[in-house]
């Protein structure tokens, strides 16, 4: 009887993934991205060329909203004050907590959601290696920037260089704007919530999550408008090219598990050993060492029955 699925019912994962070679990986993912903003900070002198480029082409285009966002937040401290909070500690507390729900409760979307956050963490190092970018609250105090997670650190748990604990700021590249993957994060996260998660509140922190970051990221001067936009876009070539990394892991793993249970081939010159040894079991044949009938009277050995008379046993068939 054909199989047939019912409609509506989702396909099992051929592997299940289990949370200790999951873990690892993100973690060394993460590592990764940590260490690639250590390591490659750029010259500061070019971070600083291409933040006022950015800013100008922002002007050029009336799309500069940085100013009076930045303004507000500091002159309102019931504004600014949670916006940092929102800025140092939502980026690393959602984004992981999604995953999490989405390894325990949608297995299935698990992989192809984590895939496509961490490619497009890795496209978002390269733009960090490419162009370092000297974010608004680094540039000269006559461009009209304040520093709101300096102004207001005595509030919370960073300090006046970056967003990192207070005294790690030096562990950190400042000049690591472009793109802006706290903007691209965010995205995910609120794609995630809207495909995946149920009722209207989900659908409502899909939208606000990643609009309220956005809104964060230029009001404390951390990035351009044009950041944001850039992290939306590593985001989108992170999720072309999802697909195409799992099919080369697929592939990769494949060739790896073949490889460790190859079992070496028997040599031409080995005979192989025949069950039947030399038995034919063919229609009309007999078994080797069968007892052969006797000859009826009067017939020859080896004659045909019609030759052994009208009364011999027909052949076999």
């Amino acid at each position: 009887m054909p199989h047939t699925e019912t409609p509506g019912t989702e396909a099992v994962p051929a592997t299940r993934m289990r949370w200790w070679t999951e873990l690892p990986l993100i973690l060394l993912v993460y590592a990764c991205y940590s260490a690639g903003r250590l390591v490659v900070r750029g010259d500061v002198a070019d971070a600083v060329d291409h933040g006022l480029a950015l800013l100008r082409m922002e002007k050029a285009l009336y799309l500069n909203a940085e100013h009076p966002l930045n303004r507000l937040f500091t002159r309102e401290p019931w504004i600014g004050i949670p916006a940092d909070f929102w800025y140092a500690s939502l980026h690393y507390l959602v984004t992981p907590a999604l995953l999490v729900w989405l390894f325990r409760s949608r297995a299935v979307r698990y992989r192809a959601a984590r895939t496509w956050l961490m490619t497009s963490t890795f496209i978002g190092l390269i733009g960090f290696t490419l162009l370092p970018t000297c974010p608004p609250r680094l540039l000269d105090a006559s461009h009209g920037f304040v520093d709101t997670m300096a102004h207001y650190s005595s509030w919370g748990w960073w300090g006046g260089e970056a967003s990192a604990p207070r005294g790690l700021g030096g562990m950190t590249n400042q000049y690591a704007a472009m793109p802006s993957l706290h903007v691209g994060w965010a995205l995910w996260c609120g794609v995630i919530l809207w495909k995946h998660g149920r009722g209207r509140w989900a659908r409502t922190a899909a939208v606000v999550y990643p609009l309220v970051t956005t809104i964060v990221v230029m009001g404390t001067a951390n990035h351009y408008f044009l950041d944001a936009v850039a992290g939306a876009a590593v985001m989108g070539a992170g999720y072309v090219l999802a697909p195409y990394v799992t099919r080369s892991a697929d592939a990769l793993k494949a060739r790896f598990r073949i490889g460790a249970t190859a079992v070496p081939a028997v040599s031409s010159g080995t005979d192989a050993a025949i069950v039947s040894d030399g038995c034919q079991t063919s229609a009309g044949e007999r078994i080797p060492r069968q007892r052969q009938p006797e000859p009826r009277y009067g017939a020859e050995p080896g004659a045909s029955p019609t030759d052994a008379g009208e009364g011999a046993p027909a052949p076999a068939r």
